[in-house]
């Protein structure tokens, strides 16, 4: 059962006036919108230094110095990074946690939001904290963090070598590794980047450095047997559990798995990979030319290209279909297969697919105002903010979360409201 069949479908509009919540407060922060649409929250400043929450038109009852990255999760608790007294915690729908820390940023949630994993500084020392537990060892420097899925693992690329600034041969000679839950790889390198859990958070992948020249993908502490002038970020297949990676060759770019090129086209550039959810199919953001930018799937590129950029790469849940944004110039437009929107936006964000993967929805912007497109088809109304629209479990209404006029609106759509079908 997700999440979404629990909410409400069937209340029209739902409105709460925010302008109050101005009243004894110095000011109002953005709000944000849980995921069913029920609450609203933003950060307010009471006073100098002081600083709640106010959820609906009510605050925490607990109020902090200083409030900063406020979200909602996926399971409908509000987190936010708070400080207490020069020290720096979570709090999660007002309650702190009970570890305090010079300094906590970088927050990552579990695909289900039940888990908080968060970058922390004590005593010039680094580490992970999941759900308020340190780990036991810390560092002296770490950078690039991951959780895994499930939220029951962390990761962080730390130094495990002490070298000063000047000590060039130090670094040359290796100072960096990997640490899952607190524990380093054996092997070390020059340097160490982006990161990524295999589905059960038992394997992690790295992009390695291993000296001036020479790069590759690193599991678990093994490297590849190959070794290239760059590599990007690696994934894990969720199916087979194999590791791919864009690798640098020749000039160009591949697709590799575990050392190997599985694709049989190589491009001006290659990243961004996606397994679809069962592993049978590979997208990327590829470009076959230099200043043109399309997605290959399993290495066959879009016939359409764009000039600026591709991003938001999304597999339908029937893990066969693809869509992606394109930039052209000033103009954004939503990519489904390799066919583009007749649409054209100032800004869109990233494609979201109905249950049945045939209707797709994006959030836009145009003229300063936003609203909702689905099926290239455009919502007549408006707002001065609005959050992406979730589709109902049978794919046939959105839940429309929006602010216009210091008012907040939840609302239910039938999607025919916006794609004139179905009515």
């Amino acid at each position: 059962m997700t999440y979404t069949s629990l909410w409400d479908w069937d209340s029209g509009d739902k409105q709460i006036d925010m302008a109050a919540w101005a009243e004894g407060s110095r000011w109002v922060e953005e709000p944000c919108a849980s995921p069913d649409g029920e609450r609203v929250a933003a950060i307010v400043n009471i006073d100098e230094g002081e600083f709640s929450v106010c959820v609906n038109g009510e605050r925490w009852d607990q109020s902090y110095d200083k409030i900063w990255h406020l979200r909602y999760l996926a399971d409908g608790r509000l987190f936010a990074i708070v400080s207490d007294m020069g020290e720096w915690t979570v709090a999660v729908d007002g309650t702190a946690w009970d570890t305090r820390f010079g300094y906590v940023w970088n927050p990552i949630f579990s695909t289900d939001g039940k888990h908080i994993a968060v970058a922390v500084q004590q005593d010039m020392r680094y580490a992970m904290v999941l759900d308020g537990t340190p780990w036991e060892t810390d560092f002296a420097n770490m950078t690039y963090f991951a959780l895994s899925p499930a939220g029951r693992n962390t990761a962080g690329a730390v130094q495990v070598k002490e070298a000063d600034s000047g000590e060039i041969h130090k670094f040359q000679a290796g100072t960096f590794s990997a640490a899952m839950g607190g524990t380093a790889w054996d092997q070390h390198f020059v340097n160490v980047w982006n990161l990524a859990f295999n589905t059960d958070g038992s394997q992690l992948a790295a992009e390695v450095r291993l000296n001036l020249h020479e790069y590759t993908i690193a599991v678990n502490g093994r490297i590849w047997d190959q070794t290239y002038p760059c590599v990007w970020a690696p994934s894990f297949n969720p199916a087979t559990g194999e590791v791919v990676a864009p690798v640098r060759s020749a000039g160009r770019w591949a697709m590799a798995c575990d050392g190997r090129n599985v694709w049989p086209a190589s491009f001006v550039q290659l990243w961004q990979q996606q397994f679809n959810a069962d592993g049978t199919k590979l997208a990327a953001v590829v470009a076959p030319q230099f200043g043109r930018w399309t997605v290959a799937v399993d290495g066959n590129p879009w016939a359409a290209t764009f000039k600026d950029m591709v991003s938001d790469l999304q597999f339908g849940p029937d893990g066969q279909c693809v869509a992606a944004l394109a930039k052209d110039g000033e103009q954004w437009r939503v990519v489904v297969d390799g066919k583009p929107w007749q649409q054209s936006f100032d800004m869109a964000w990233a494609p979201i697919f109905a249950p049945d993967g045939k209707t797709v929805a994006v959030k836009f912007e145009r003229a300063g105002r936003y609203s909702i497109a689905v099926n290239d088809k455009l919502w007549s109304e408006s707002f001065d903010w609005i959050w992406d629209p979730v589709f109902s479990p049978d794919g046939l209404r959105l839940l429309v979360r929006a602010v216009d006029g210091g008012v907040y609106r939840r609302r239910i759509i039938p999607i025919s409201t916006i794609t004139g079908i179905g009515r």
